[in-house]
């Protein structure tokens, strides 16, 4: 009985032990698993992280993609324009009418022609005909389906009477559209004032430039001196000049940031763009000039914006450059660098042009306008304003000498001119700027030629004046501003002194020539 309960205790010890061993195992493989599952949790957890910024770093690295795009656009804004043919093709804008473009009006959709067996009733069975009621029946049905074939091809006749109208209508719009074109192109060619500032800015427009450049442009053609005067409007600093150098992701904040860009460098960029935008312009311009209409192009180059100062809008000019097309063409632009070229076609460029320090425009737009021209050709034969070809040579030196007086100068009148203009010797009272101003005024029929300029350049020099005006009631040749190019020396043709009368003179002025003028001394252009 002992060993009986010995080996029946010693057995329950050993089977609590084997269930201890087991619980213990069961213990150990749930922590196991259970520090398993919180590895993997963990390592899921690193894997999203690793993953989550590694699409931030790729985020940050897209934004320096676009940075890097925009910057590479600025810098090649010359030399991507380099090299294309910048012209207008007259023959792009002819129309010619295609019948495909009715469709785009349901109403006029041409359908599948009407047939009429597709109406027609199927012709009963020979062995049912004789059945009552079926050959009725079957005629009715005819009856019918010719009745609505008869309306399917009134209407499909009535959609291809409507067709042929409208088409009819196209062809004669495009006609009219081609014959403008025609006329378009044979005004332009001709010098038409009003058909060259349209093709320009034409051409201007389709010059396509990067985000942030407005899309302003002004254009006017003096056809007196061939030459071509444009408004041309900047962006400011702030518009395409971006504020960060590049952008980096910080885990620790989980934030893009960006590294400010230097408003030194921003400021340097900036001239450079503004040098090129004019650059560009000028070989848009003169490279779309096919036919050699323009002889001289004058450039003012604006920025529209608020003075942060003031709070008011300003508009002040950047840069104001004059170069003829021979001068231009000569110019490599794949090599230049473009302020050093600004320079040597002595154009007046802002020194600091991302502070909108202005400089004076070679020539003022407004002076040309052509709306001001044409009022006083149209008005000229309704009104009494004086017509300066018609005054007596001292009435024109009292005009003149009024003109300068009213512009702030202190005129002093000179002898009459040899030939038959008009010298004043005038003083600019402003110290630095100021100083002794020769003035010399000509009632000329012809285009003035580039001796008058020279003249006028030798008198500067022997009355040791520090600037020289030359005013005409006609224009200036090439010669003419090439020679006044970077000298103190401004050419005031008739439609700029019409409006620097009325300006400053509250004169009220016109130009016509009697047809009976011959011009003193004609010089060569």
């Amino acid at each position: 009985m002992i060993a009986m309960a010995r080996s029946f205790l010693s057995n329950v010890v050993r089977i609590s032990r084997e269930m201890e061993r087991a619980e213990r195992a069961r213990l150990r493989e749930a922590d196991r698993q259970q520090r398993a599952m919180e590895k993997e949790a963990r390592r899921r957890d690193r894997s999203e992280r690793e993953s989550y910024a590694a699409s931030r770093e790729a985020e940050a690295q897209s934004e320096n993609k676009v940075l890097a795009s925009q910057i590479q656009a600025l810098k090649q804004l010359l030399s991507s324009r380099v090299g294309q043919d910048p012209s207008i093709d007259f023959k792009s804008l002819f129309r010619v009418p295609d019948e495909r473009e009715l469709n785009n009006d349901e109403t006029l959709r041409l359908p599948e022609k009407p047939a009429l067996p597709s109406y027609l009733p199927k012709l009963p069975n020979i062995f049912v005909r004789w059945i009552p009621g079926v050959s009725g029946s079957y005629r009715r049905k005819r009856d019918k389906a010719a009745a609505a074939f008869g309306v399917a091809q009134a209407a499909y006749n009535e959609i291809l009477r409507k067709r042929s109208e409208t088409f009819s209508q196209l062809k004669r719009k495009a006609n009219d559209q081609n014959n403008a074109v025609i006329e378009f192109a044979r005004h332009y060619t001709a010098g038409e004032p009003n058909a060259v500032a349209t093709y320009f800015e034409l051409v201007l427009t389709k010059s396509s430039y990067p985000d942030g450049f407005p899309l302003e442009r002004r254009v006017v053609f003096l056809s007196e001196s061939k030459q071509l005067v444009i408004e041309f409007e900047l962006p400011t600093l702030s518009d395409v000049i971006p504020t960060t150098e590049k952008f980096r992701y910080v885990k620790k904040s989980d934030e893009i940031v960006g590294t400010a860009l230097s408003e030194k460098v921003r400021h340097a960029i900036y001239s450079n763009v503004i040098a090129q935008a004019v650059l560009r312009c000028l070989y848009d311009v003169l490279n779309a000039d096919k036919q050699a209409v323009v002889e001289t192009v004058v450039l003012n180059a604006h920025v529209s914006t608020i003075d942060p100062a003031t709070g008011h809008s300003i508009h002040p000019c950047l840069v104001s450059v004059r170069t003829s097309r021979d001068r231009f063409f000569d110019l490599d632009l794949r090599y230049v660098e473009p302020i050093s070229c600004l320079k040597e076609l002595r154009a007046s460029v802002s020194s600091q042009p991302g502070e909108l320090i202005a400089v004076k425009p070679i020539l003022e737009f407004n002076m040309v306008d052509p709306r001001f021209i044409q009022e006083a050709n149209i008005l000229s034969t309704l009104d009494q304003r004086p017509n300066l070809m018609e005054l007596s040579p001292s009435e024109f030196e009292s005009l003149i000498t009024n003109l300068f007086d009213r512009m702030g100068l202190d005129t002093k009148l000179t002898q009459a001119s040899r030939d038959g203009g008009v010298d004043c010797v005038a003083f600019d009272s402003r110290p630095v700027l100021g100083g002794k101003v020769i003035i010399q005024a000509k009632r000329y029929k012809n285009t003035v030629g580039v001796s008058a300029v020279r003249d006028l350049f030798g008198t500067l020099h022997n009355e040791g004046a520090s600037k020289g005006i030359l005013v005409t009631t006609s224009g200036f040749g090439k010669a003419a501003y090439e020679f006044a190019n970077g000298k103190p020396i401004e050419l005031i043709t008739g439609s700029n002194l019409l409006y620097l009368l009325k300006e400053h003179a509250e004169v009220e002025a016109k130009i016509e020539i009697p047809s009976d003028w011959i011009d003193p001394r004609f010089d060569a252009v």
